[in-house]
């Protein structure tokens, strides 16, 4: 049956709706509806389903299980009959900038149609475990192999190598959770430091970004360019507001910065406070004073055994162990389905017998 991932439309110049079907490397069916730039949005999902419906019934034989990331999707795919439905609430998406109004009574679908609910940090699963009763924490992981690459001496990108050193970086979507006002304060207060974001500006202008000599953007990059940028800095940031939009974040980038053998300063982000701060592996600082100090500190030789206590929690850490557990339930789900179907009905005697 294979797995089928359907992205967000793109709106193009087509004269009409299509599915542009690519397979990777790994045989998944990576599925992105074309459609015209001149189609009001409110026909998408509309458009969407009989994209959908057509994919479905010439390629897909037996039961569907159902992943989601978001609600929105149900808009178009809530009418597929599905042996088993995934909500897998990676953020508070609501919270969002620009997260449309309708989102919540979307999600409250989602939770009544869903078999299990999966949710991406602590934070997260606290906020959602009482509004469904099959929810699972599944935190953030890390490609340990792919970032520990950062290890090694390797040579510096060209669009990196002319900044100078001490290099503090980030990468990441550049959107309305960066707080720009920390990361212009601290450079100011700081030339002889240079920050380093690499990602694409989402939802929020160019001219929102704060500028600097020492502030150096270098825009989006493949993910397996990451360890190439990461191993030619001196230090990691994760430099988030702290607004609605991160209050239920857990930063993928902390554990994959410690694989890459970085250490690293954050803001007071909860689920990078709880464990990575309590455990002393990330250093946490309020506003842009403590920040400055926290890299001052972060930029002298770390503890002998720094390394190894990194190596020590990424050990239980992995996007297989987590594929792993997520798959149990899912079996669990299917196995209680199916043990609910042999059950003899209520209205009926126990012999099957009709009296």
């Amino acid at each position: 049956m294979g797995v089928h991932f359907w992205e967000e439309p793109l709106f193009e110049s087509a004269a009409e709706p299509w599915l542009r079907l690519n397979i990777d490397e790994s045989g998944v069916r990576i599925l992105t509806p074309i459609l015209p730039h001149t189609m009001e949005r409110y026909e998408a999902g509309t458009v969407q389903q009989r994209l959908l419906d057509e994919y479905v019934n010439d390629r897909i034989r037996g039961g569907i299980v159902a992943w989601y990331y978001t609600p929105m999707a149900l808009q178009f795919s809530g009418h597929l009959e599905t042996s088993t439905t995934v909500y897998d609430c990676m953020d508070e998406l609501s919270a969002f900038m620009g997260a449309p109004p309708e989102l919540m009574d979307w999600e409250q679908s989602l939770f009544k149609r869903a078999d299990v609910v999966f949710t991406g940090g602590a934070s997260l699963y606290a906020a959602k475990r009482t509004r469904h009763p099959n929810v699972h924490l599944f935190p953030s992981s890390v490609d340990k192999q792919h970032f520990a690459s950062a290890r090694r001496p390797q040579p510096d990108p060209s669009d990196q190598a002319a900044i100078p050193h001490p290099r503090i970086g980030f990468f990441g979507v550049l959107d309305e959770r960066l707080d720009t006002a920390l990361l212009r304060d601290v450079a100011a207060s700081h030339p002889e430091w240079h920050f380093v974001l690499i990602g694409p500006v989402v939802k929020i202008g160019e001219n929102e970004l704060p500028r600097g000599h020492n502030i150096h953007y270098l825009g989006r990059k493949d993910y397996s360019e990451l360890p190439t940028y990461i191993a030619n800095w001196d230090l990691a940031m994760l430099p988030f507001a702290r607004n609605a939009s991160t209050r239920f974040i857990s930063p993928t980038k902390t554990p994959e910065y410690l694989a890459a053998g970085k250490r690293v300063v954050s803001t007071p982000i909860q689920d990078v406070v709880n464990p990575y701060g309590q455990i002393q592996l990330v250093e946490i600082a309020g506003n842009s004073e403590e920040f400055g100090q926290a890299i001052a500190r972060l930029l002298e030789p770390p503890e002998k055994d720094w390394i190894a206590k990194v190596d020590s929690l990424l050990s239980n850490m992995s996007w297989d162990m987590t594929v792993e557990g997520m798959l149990d339930e899912i079996a669990k789900c299917r196995l209680r389905k199916t043990a609910d179907s042999r059950k003899p009905s209520a209205s009926l005697p126990r012999t099957g017998t009709h009296v």
